[in-house]
């Protein structure tokens, strides 16, 4: 062996060796820019990698590569890893007209196999097995959210608020309502249905085809009732008004209706009519033999959710399930309903903690699946073989989420995924394999395909580059933070990477905080934004309150009618501790966070002044009289049932005890919080003589895109290196 004592080397090799090795050493310390963190400019510390395209069967996958001639599907044995070249968008794209692209399209079926593309408002079809592409519809009007049927003969859509249909072997189109105008909408949300029931993935669509592509259920609004808020738009000489039907807290709801359209014979049965009842009606399920629509069917005070099975036939409905709670109910987003007719799964937070329940099609309870004091996330699948549930959850962890396993016939249940971690899964059709995407806090997302007994059975792909390894990143911990009366918040923070605990340091409480909305994860962050202001000497710190979800319902439910107090009571708390720490820097204590985050900003500046000096407030709602009923109301009630709990949540209530430093930004045109949130606090504000500042977004909506992002991040980064470190950031690189 040889000996590489250092004093035994010749001159000119030791200073060789010493610059190597000294560039070795700079070149694992490398700091983060700017422009890289925020502009994207220079070299990313992620690396992409092979997307899921969906299982093609049990024992083979779809994996999308974006390659140097364009993006391409192979279908991967998942055994063997033998590739086939499946799809290859870059050669079809070639043989379609001009402005057409397969990654540009508007729908798909699971296969790949079939497109929808639009141009100009129209659709077209493409199939790839006959390369056969042609135009569908042929108007002026835009056709919404198009979506196959099952059986991929057909595509379903909205057009000025009307239903339609287009067979796509005939090419004939027909029309299924006829009733649609600037307040009646047929298969197409309300807002407030968009925003707080069916969900913004939903992109408006409120319509469901039946598994045997029959029939179409379809919920059509009438927002007549909903009063008009107005929105105004600055672009040109005059500038120009948008308004949209927006239900405020104690506002009348839109009258809604359920239906099914039968295309064989053109008829419409109504299934749920009442619409003279102040209730929400959503969420229509299908069972998998297509001849019962579930739906559920939720009160105006949110506290009392019911199943209904109707008859698609005869609009004839019996009930299947009702639960009531002393707070609140929320939809079941997941139903599962077996195959085989023999009942169906609810997934429900009765207990106090979300467990899983089998009934029978006939509304009785079949077993308690689970009985856990930590949350079950979602049902991810079912093999009718082994009889195995699969599904989703916390486990003993809060800030995890993991696979497991239950047998229907047996009591028990098998944890599968073994990382630490936040996992990601989708079954193989008849539950023989899985697709993970997981990441932990020093982890980014790693991908894989697995046996269910958590073993790996290949690799996909690793996120982390190898220029990550080039850089001294800060350290990200887990922990909890103890309150006055005995709740353990979860925490984590992003350390200085030369943190020194004899050394002070300013601190950015970065939050959301909504009800059942954590934050803390064991996960990777997807930027390197918060690292980026670690490494310039400030510490990031994420606290969940206990209601947040890590506490179950009963942490939750304490936020009944009282939205703002214990979210602030915990954050104070958080701050306590902060203060025990000798390397903090106690006149340096700052929040932020934007929407409910942006609500909890103003909240820390003005009712907890006391603990928090510098705020950067984004998109906030600043009184709750101000925001959607149904989303407010379900948590607080109305404000003529509630008007202590809406005064005290009130940021206008606390303005008069602002007294550091508050920045807040807002989208001009915000559909979702109106700018009327800020501007009725400035107005508050500017009576009270408070300091304060503000940024407005103009032709932006509920968060800041596009070239204005720049402008947003750079705000923001100037804000907290004025305040923070006394200095200016280097933004040149």
């Amino acid at each position: 062996m040889t000996d590489y004592n250092i004093s035994n080397m010749p001159k000119l090799s030791l200073i060789l060796l010493l610059v190597f090795v000294q560039f070795i050493a700079s070149g694992q310390e490398k700091q983060l820019t700017y422009k890289q963190v925020f502009e994207h400019e220079g070299p990313s510390l992620f690396q992409d990698i092979p997307g899921f395209a969906g299982w093609f069967d049990d024992n083979n996958y779809l994996e999308s590569r974006k390659e140097e001639n364009g993006t391409k599907i192979y279908k991967i044995d998942v055994i063997r890893g033998k590739e086939k070249l499946y799809l290859n968008y870059s050669y079809i794209n070639k043989n379609l007209p001009d402005g057409f692209s397969l990654e540009n399209n508007v729908a798909k079926t699971h296969n790949l196999l079939h497109y929808i593309l639009s141009k100009n408002n129209d659709l077209y079809y493409y199939n790839v097995i006959s390369k056969s592409f042609r135009q569908l519809t042929f108007d002026e009007w835009e056709e919404k959210n198009p979506t196959f049927s099952p059986d991929a003969n057909k595509i379903a859509f909205t057009r000025n608020n009307d239903l339609y249909c287009v067979n796509l072997e005939t090419g004939k189109e027909t029309r299924l309502t006829n009733d649609g105008s600037d307040v009646i909408y047929n298969g197409y949300a309300s807002w407030v249905y968009y925003e707080e029931i069916l969900g913004r993935s939903s992109r408006y669509k409120a319509f469901w085809w039946s598994p045997d592509a029959s029939m179409i259920a379809f919920l059509r609004f009438d927002d007549s009732p909903v009063p008009v808020f107005p929105i105004y738009h600055t672009d040109g000489t005059h500038g120009s008004l948008e308004t949209m039907h927006y239900p405020k807290a104690g506002d009348p709801n839109p009258l809604v209706t359920l239906a099914v359209y039968k295309l064989e014979n053109d008829k419409t049965t109504w299934i749920e009519t009442n619409d003279s009842a102040d209730r929400y009606i959503a969420w229509p399920s299908w069972t998998p033999d297509s001849k019962e629509l579930v739906y559920q069917y939720m009160n105006r005070d949110q506290d009392e959710i019911t199943l209904y099975a109707s008859d698609p036939e005869t609009g004839d409905i019996r009930q299947l399930y009702s639960e009531k709670q002393s707070s609140w109910v929320e939809f079941f987003e997941d139903l599962y309903f077996f195959k085989d007719g023999s009942g169906f799964i609810v997934r429900s937070d009765k207990s106090g903690w979300r467990n899983l329940y089998y009934y029978s099609m006939d509304g009785k309870l079949k077993k308690e699946l689970t009985n856990f004091n930590w949350r079950v996330t979602g049902i991810a699948g079912y093999s009718k073989k082994t009889k195995t549930l699969f599904f989703t959850g916390t486990g003993g962890t809060s800030t995890e989420n993991h696979l497991f396993s239950l047998k229907l016939n047996r009591d028990g249940y098998k944890k599968i995924t073994k990382s630490e971690g936040n996992h990601s899964v989708k079954l193989s059709p008849h539950g023989l394999h899985y697709y993970d995407s997981y990441s932990n806090i020093n982890q980014p997302r790693k991908t894989g395909i697995f046996y269910f007994s958590g073993a790996q059975v290949r690799s996909v792909g690793n996120a982390r580059s190898a220029e990550m390894d080039n850089y001294k990143l800060a350290r990200t911990e887990l922990f909890t933070i103890p309150t006055d009366d005995g709740y353990n918040l979860p925490a984590k923070w992003i350390l200085p990477p030369s943190f020194d605990k004899d050394k002070k340091y300013p601190v950015i409480l970065s939050i959301y905080g909504g009800p059942n909305a954590p934050s803390v994860s064991n996960s990777f962050p997807r930027s390197f934004g918060d690292h980026f202001l670690a490494q310039n000497g400030i510490i990031i710190l994420a606290v969940d309150h206990r209601g947040t979800g890590h506490y179950g319902k009963k942490g939750t439910a304490m936020m009944h009618r009282k939205l703002g107090k214990w979210e602030m009571h915990d954050y104070i708390e958080a701050v306590k501790w902060l203060r025990e720490k000798s390397f903090i820097d106690t006149a340096r204590i700052a929040i932020t966070g934007y929407s409910y985050g942006g609500y909890m900003t103003c909240l820390a500046l003005t009712k907890g002044a006391d603990y928090f000096k510098y705020g950067f407030a984004g998109g906030a709602v600043t009184d709750w009289h101000l925001y959607d009923n149904v989303y407010t109301e379900r948590y607080m009630d109305t404000p003529e049932q509630n008007p202590e709990g809406y005064k005290n949540g009130s940021v206008l209530t606390w303005a008069h005890q602002l007294k550091g430093k508050l920045f807040m930004v807002h989208g001009a045109i915000d559909d979702n919080v109106h700018m009327q949130n800020a501007m009725q606090l400035i107005d508050r504000f500017q009576d009270l003589n408070k300091e304060f500042e503000m940024q407005i977004y103009p032709g932006q909506r509920h968060g800041i895109g596009g070239l204005k992002r720049n402008h947003y991040n750079r705000e923001k980064i100037d804000f907290w290196f004025e305040n923070l470190l006394g200095k200016e950031p280097d933004t040149s690189k």
